[in-house]
Order: C-alpha cells, then structure tokens, then sequence
C-alpha cells in the first residue's frame, strides 16, 4: 500500500495523542510481576503494547512479539522469573530474529536464569524455563540498549537478593533507565541509583495502585515537526495529556524544537498533571544544529528529516543504537533523503552530518523499512513539496495507530494509491 500526502495552506489543529508506549509497557510488567487485578487507565493501543497485553494475559507456548523491540527485551526478563510449569517459547519478525539480545540472556543467565537459543546463538526466538531467582550484584555494559537494562531493574523487586546492577563505560539512553526507577518507586519499589553507573533494587512486593498513564512524547515530536515546518506563520497545534516536567525522555523535543522556531505554552504547569500543551509557530530558527542523541536516539529521524527540510545544516552524535533498531536507521535516513535530494554523511557508525547542500530529488516514494518511525518522520515533507508518497504507511500501527486520521483532521490530504 502507498499513501499520497498533501499539507493544508492552513494550520490550526487539536490532537489527542496517543497513550506513552514506554510507560504502558513498563506499567503492565509492574502489573504483572504485582499480580494485580488493576489495569493501568490509559493504556497504550499501539501494536508494541498490544502485544505485551496478550502475552502476558494469555501466555502461550509461543509467544509472538512481533517486531516490538521492547515487548521482546520485558517479556524475556518477566517470563525468566515466572514459574511455569512448562517452557515458553519468545520470537518475532524475521527483523527481530536478527536483533541481537545476547547481552540480556547473558545477564539473566547469571542470575540463574533457563534460557536457550532456539536457532542462531545470540538472537531469538527463546526458549525460557520461569523460575525463582536469587538475583545479586551484576555487571553490563553501559552503551546498550537502555531496554536491556530497564528489563533487568523491573524484575528486580521480586528477587530474593534484589539486584545491585553495575553499568561499565559510557551509559546510554540514561533517561529512559531514570523512568524505569521512576515507576518502579511509583509503585512502591526501593529502587536508585547509588553511584553514576550503579543501581540498587531492594527486595520487596510491588505494591499494588491505581495508575494513569501520560501521553506519547514520542508521538508529540512529529507535531513540532509540523509546526516547524509549516508555511502557516500562525500555525498552531494543541496537543492533549502531556506533562511539564515530563519523565518521558524524548520530552527533551520541546527545548530543540525551540531552536527551529517552536514555541511550547502548557496550559498547566502542575508537576504529575496532565493537560494541554499548545505548539506555536514562531520566526526564530538557528542556522545550525549540533546536538548529541544519546540520551533521546528515537528523536533523531524526527530532526535528521526537520532540519534537511528547513535548510538547516547538522551534525548529530550519539546515534550508535539506530543501526539495530527497527531498521539500520542511519542507512534508511541515507536512502531516503536522497530521494528528497538531501546527501547526509555517516560518520563512525553513530553520527549524521549534512552541510546544507542539495541535489536533484528523484520523486520517488519514501520506503518505511517496516519502521513507523521512518513512516511518521516523513510524512510532515509534505510541507514543504508538492506531495510526499508513503510505502507501506500502515507501519505506524507500532506506537501511533491514528497517526493518518490525525493527520487528516489537521487538514492534510491523506489519499491511498491504487498500485496495480
């Protein structure tokens, strides 16, 4: 399937977003491993968590995670821990079975862990023998994925010895490690960090709460986007359930947004309440943009697409982990901008840099690469060319499944192509 988008001359739009994917999934393993008859409010509809909900509900004898990334690194941890009285079998996407998730079983091991590889060593499918663990003092490598890392924290409350997790070298993604100790403290867990690289998790229940979960920030990015990228000067979007001090790591949008001329005004600055956070355009905008994604590296397509739109060179750093995302992100961002007639450099495997120059754009349509993150991040082109076609648009079903209706309602035309 392709979609065909065209943009509004005019921009005044009111969005409800979808629920944050990374909170509801962090929520409904809390929930789990509490054993909890409350569902969290506000869950997610997304694929990613969808997934999450059915196997934790259902638990079959093979688990399909699909292509979530996630759901894969959380269930993995939360089944290890799980008495069953027969093994589980974890897999997904062709894609995800070349996703590496060595270093996780090799901590979980550690911890006594009963994990095999069912076919290539160091990749899934899994198969898992739940059972009581000790849990104690170990030790991984800080540049993983902070998925990795959050999987272990969470089920560290209901170890026998709770967890004392060393991190080596420089950490990654720290504000997403920072929301998982969050919730964990939001439902009672003794769980922080006692040094820069090292954190503890006490043993001790769950307790079990209701809980209401905040808005996508991730979702929210591709809305600056637009705002930024509008020819409407007056150009607004208000956007509903957000947080001012937001534990969401890719919150960090709205302050580099503010250098490409987006201003933010949250109609209420209660800390832990959510409301309406209007986006409005204004005329600053900085004529360069260096900026290391370290901490946020899902943002990166979002400003790599922005910043190539507006003519504004870059160099960006800290985009290590996009070559073993959804998709190599890095050579994806590459092609694709080519077609658009931007040439972006790779440097080092983990940096992207353009110098401002442009060529001949191809016409031809933008492919997703099974990524609703390359889907959604080029979508908002459209702005600023004729049109923009989209490769199998219904990607965005992975985090933002009413992304296209959304976008339809802020007056962008959204028209399916007949390929045949």
């Amino acid at each position: 399937m392709r979609y065909t988008i065209q943009s509004p001359e005019k921009l005044d739009a009111l969005i409800a977003l979808p629920a944050s994917k990374s909170i509801s999934n962090r929520a409904l393993i809390i929930h789990a491993l509490s054993r909890s008859d409350i569902l969290p409010d506000n869950l997610s509809d997304c694929d990613d968590t969808e997934v999450v909900v059915r196997a934790l509900r259902e638990r079959p004898d093979t688990i399909d995670i699909g292509a979530a990334g996630t759901a894969m690194r959380f269930v993995t941890a939360f089944l290890s821990v799980t008495e069953i009285s027969r093994p589980i079998t974890i897999t997904g996407t062709d894609r995800m079975k070349h996703r590496p998730i060595s270093v996780l079983v090799n901590a979980l091991r550690q911890l006594g862990a009963h994990i095999q590889y069912v076919e290539n060593e160091g990749f899934p499918p899994l198969r898992i023998n739940g059972s009581k663990l000790e849990g104690g003092y170990l030790e991984v490598p800080g540049n993983i994925s902070s998925q990795y890392i959050s999987a272990l924290l969470l089920i560290g409350p209901i170890l026998s010895k709770g967890i004392e997790l060393h991190m080596t070298g420089n950490i990654i993604s720290r504000p997403y490690i920072d929301l998982t100790l969050w919730m964990m403290r939001e439902f009672g867990a003794d769980a922080d960090w006692t040094s820069g690289d090292t954190v503890v998790v006490k043993p001790g229940p769950y307790t079990v709460r209701p809980y209401c979960i905040e808005n996508d920030w991730s979702s929210a990015s591709y809305w600056y986007e637009i705002v930024a990228l509008s020819q409407d000067p007056e150009a607004k979007v208000t956007l509903s359930g957000l947080m001012d001090g937001s534990r969401q790591g890719d919150s960090v949008a709205r302050y580099i947004f503010s250098l490409l001329g987006v201003k933010t005004v949250f109609s209420e600055k209660k800390p832990g309440v959510p409301t309406t956070v209007t986006l409005m355009k204004t005329p600053f905008k900085v004529p360069r943009l260096d900026y290391d994604f370290i901490n946020s590296p899902d943002l990166a397509q979002t400003f790599v697409v922005t910043c190539c739109l507006m003519g504004i060179p870059f160099h960006f750093k800290g985009l290590a982990t996009l070559r073993i995302k959804e998709t190599d992100r890095i050579d994806a961002l590459k092609r694709e901008l080519l077609k658009l007639g931007y040439v972006i450099q790779s440097v080092n495997d983990s940096e992207l840099i353009w110098d401002g120059k442009r060529g001949e754009p191809t016409g031809e349509a933008i492919d997703t690469y099974e990524d609703h993150r390359m889907a959604m991040a080029f979508a908002p082109a459209a702005l600023c060319l004729p049109q923009v076609q989209i490769n199998d648009p219904k990607v965005v079903t992975k985090s933002y499944p009413r992304f296209w209706e959304d976008l339809r309602s802020a007056g962008f035309s959204v028209l399916p192509i007949d390929e045949h």
